[in-house]
C-alpha cells in the first residue's frame, strides 16, 4: 500500500512541478502580450499546482504517519505551498495578477533545487529522531511556512515597485515593450501599501516561529537559545523586518527604501534556510547529514 501511495505522491510532485512551471511562463506571457487568456491560464495552472502540492503533502503525511515537516524535502514542499496559497489570496483579493510573474519563479527555483540536489531516495519518507517528535516543531515549521511564504510575496512586490519606480523616474515612453509590461503594474502607492500589509501579516508569524523554535530547542537540547547559526540568522531576519516596520511607523519610510528592505529581508530568509543549512556548522547541522531540517 505504501508503495502505491509513494507513487501517487511522486506523481503529485511532478504535476505540481509542471503546473507551477507553466504558470510562471504564462504569467510572463500575460504581462508581455496583454492577452487576458494568458492570464486566465496562468491562474488556473497555479490553482492546479496548489492542488497537486496539497495532495503531495497529504500523501506524505499518510505515508509517514506524522506531520510532513521534518526534513528538507518536506519543508521545501510546504514552503512552496505557503508561497502559492498566500499569492493566490493576494491575486484574488487585490486583483494583482502581475505579481505572479515575480512570485512563481521563486517556487520554480525551489522545486529545481529539490530536483537538482535531492535524489529519489532522499524524498522517501523516513523515520525521525526523538528530538523532532514534539508538537512544538510542528508549530515552529507551520509558522515558518506562512511567514516565509508571505515574505516571498513582499519580495515580489519590492521588485515590482523598483521596476515601476525606475521606469517612471527615467521618463521612458509608454510605447516601448518594457513600458507595456510595467503598465500592468498597479500604482506605486498601491504596491507599497500592499507590501506593508503583507509584512504586517508575516512578522507576527515569524515572531511565533522564533518563540516556538526556542521552546522546542529547550526540549531538544536543554537550552532556549545557544546562538547557533540558524538561531542567529533567524534573529537577523527578524531584525530586518522589525526595522522595516519601525522605520515605516515611526519615520514614515515608504517607497524605494522600503522596497529595498523587502528584498534584503527575503535574501536573509533564503540564507537562513539554504546558507545556514548547507554552509555553516552548528546544532542544526545534523539536519543536513540526515536530510533533516529545522527551519
Amino acid at each position: 500500500m505504501n508503495q502505491g501511495l509513494q507513487n501517487l505522491e511522486t506523481t503529485s510532485f511532478y504535476i505540481m512541478l509542471m503546473a507551477y512551471t507553466l504558470s510562471m511562463l504564462f504569467y510572463w506571457a500575460w504581462i508581455g502580450t496583454k492577452k487576458d487568456l494568458m492570464g486566465r491560464f496562468a491562474t488556473y495552472l497555479t490553482i492546479v499546482g496548489l492542488l497537486a502540492n496539497t495532495a503531495a503533502i497529504i500523501l506524505r503525511m499518510i505515508i509517514a504517519g506524522r506531520p510532513p515537516l521534518s526534513n528538507s524535502y518536506e519543508f521545501l514542499l510546504t514552503f512552496v505551498w505557503g508561497i502559492t496559497s498566500v499569492y493566490l489570496f493576494v491575486e484574488f483579493r487585490y486583483k494583482l495578477k502581475a505579481l505572479g510573474a515575480f512570485v512563481m519563479p521563486v517556487c520554480f527555483m525551489i522545486l529545481m533545487f529539490i530536483i537538482m540536489s535531492m535524489g529519489a531516495e532522499e524524498r522517501i519518507a523516513q523515520s525521525i529522531p526523538p528530538a523532532l517528535k514534539s508538537k512544538w516543531i510542528t508549530f515552529h515549521v507551520v509558522t515558518a511556512m506562512f511567514s516565509y511564504g508571505a515574505f516571498a510575496i513582499s519580495f515580489g512586490l519590492g521588485i515590482m515597485y523598483l521596476l515601476k519606480f525606475s521606469r517612471e523616474t527615467n521618463g521612458k515612453t509608454a510605447k516601448s515593450q518594457e513600458a507595456g509590461i510595467i503598465s500592468r503594474f498597479p500604482e506605486l502607492e498601491t504596491i507599497d501599501e500592499l507590501s506593508y500589509k503583507v509584512i504586517g501579516f508575516a512578522f507576527p508569524l515569524l515572531t511565533l516561529c522564533i518563540i516556538t523554535g526556542a521552546i522546542w530547542a529547550n526540549y531538544a537540547w536543554g537550552t532556549y537559545w545557544s546562538w547557533d547559526p540558524k538561531e542567529t540568522w533567524s534573529l537577523i531576519t527578524w531584525i530586518i523586518y522589525a526595522a522595516y516596520l519601525h522605520a515605516r511607523l515611526m519615520y514614515g519610510w515608504k517607497g524605494k527604501r522600503a522596497a529595498w528592505m523587502t528584498i534584503f529581508g527575503f535574501a536573509a530568509v533564503l540564507f537562513t534556510f539554504f546558507g545556514v543549512n548547507y554552509f555553516l556548522p552548528g546544532l542544526h547541522s545534523y539536519a543536513v547529514s540526515q536530510n533533516l531540517i529545522i527551519v
